[in-house]
């Protein structure tokens, strides 16, 4: 519970910072989702859809959390901007111009005369995300917990919560024991929250309704402080065999200078394979979703007959992607999961 805590705290400045859907990727995605130009014949004011732009304004972060829109009208969860900027400034999106702040490219807040960015630890959706699912992470915990205090789980089988997550905890600890070793209760509690957390995540970003839709693990600033996690435990919990292997590995003379310097190289790519893997995959994934339902709008401009039956195959492809999305969900919290197991446990490693 207080390792929770203190990672969601840890996570916070980075919550915000979604550096690839911001800049990057839409420099680079948006131009192979522009929809097609508009016939000759169209109505002259008819507005073309960009899909880029609609697809990467809900995975990028904001400084409020849109719901839906009423009668015309977006209604949206309006979310405190906090910027030290030669002083503590507290006001809303809404209210940046009149404060002397304005979004820059990337939609990132910029001092309106300077054009520098300030010390940003605004409570943008992602932040907002992170928060309540770990709260909500912390809620299921203890009430499962609260279950096991009063039953007796020899005799009595869980129910409720208790019975959902007890076989979820029970295949990490199974998964840590049998890569880690006989020290793999130290350990348990780290990989138990680091797969609950991030498969909670994933769930919560493929609901398409407040509080989901936050693209928290598609966000490679909060998958690299995951994996940052994962190789400090690793690093720290090393055995003298495992730095043996590193600097000083039973090889011949002519390779004693190559090798440590391909471990420690090894050692590195770890956190990155971490990091990339399940960002790139829920990324990816919600995309994927968006761009089927797009394409809904973008064939409608072609007339009805068209437009209803790619409006089918849009939402049966839509379905189809939201179910697979699920399981890679689940997998890529397990693998996650696993390949931390695996980096502990060789680094726990004795020699034989």
């Amino acid at each position: 519970m207080i390792l929770q805590f203190i990672i969601s705290l840890l996570l916070w400045p980075m919550a915000e910072e979604n550096y690839f859907s911001q800049s990057f990727a839409k420099n680079q995605f948006s131009s192979t989702f522009a929809s097609p130009a508009p016939d000759e014949g169209a109505e002259a004011g008819e507005a073309e859809i960009d899909v880029g732009e609609i697809i990467f304004e809900h995975i990028g972060d904001e400084y409020e959390w849109h719901i839906t829109e009423w009668k015309g009208k977006p209604v949206a969860i309006p979310l405190p901007c906090i910027v030290i900027d030669g002083g503590v400034h507290v006001f809303t999106i809404h209210h940046a111009q009149e404060n002397g702040y304005t979004l820059n490219e990337d939609g990132k807040l910029v001092n309106a005369q300077t054009g520098k960015r300030p010390i940003d630890l605004s409570i943008t959706k992602n932040v907002l995300a992170l928060m309540m699912s770990s709260l909500l992470l912390l809620v299921i915990v203890l009430c499962t917990a609260r279950w096991y205090k009063k039953h007796d789980a020899l005799k009595e089988a869980p129910t409720g919560l208790a019975a959902l997550m007890e076989p979820l905890i029970l295949m990490v600890h199974e998964m840590a024991k049998e890569n880690i070793g006989p020290d793999y209760r130290k350990f348990s509690p780290y990989l138990c929250m680091a797969f609950l957390w991030i498969l909670l995540n994933n769930f919560l970003g493929i609901m398409p309704f407040f509080p989901g839709g936050a693209n928290l693990t598609g966000n490679i600033a909060i998958t690299l402080v995951l994996a940052l996690f994962t190789f400090f435990i690793v690093n720290l919990n090393g055995t003298k065999h495992y730095y043996k292997e590193i600097f000083n590995p039973d090889v011949p003379v002519f390779l004693k200078p190559v090798m440590p310097l391909i471990e420690v190289f090894s050692a590195f790519m770890k956190p990155v394979s971490l990091t990339i893997r399940l960002f790139a995959n829920m990324l990816a994934g919600h995309i994927m979703i968006l761009s089927m339902v797009c394409i809904i709008f973008i064939m409608a401009k072609y007339g009805p007959l068209l437009g209803s039956s790619m409006t089918v195959v849009s939402v049966l492809f839509g379905v189809f992607l939201d179910a697979l999305e699920c399981l890679v969900s689940f997998i890529q919290a397990y693998v996650f999961t696993t390949l931390s197991c695996i980096y502990i446990g060789l680094a726990r490693a004795h020699e034989e």
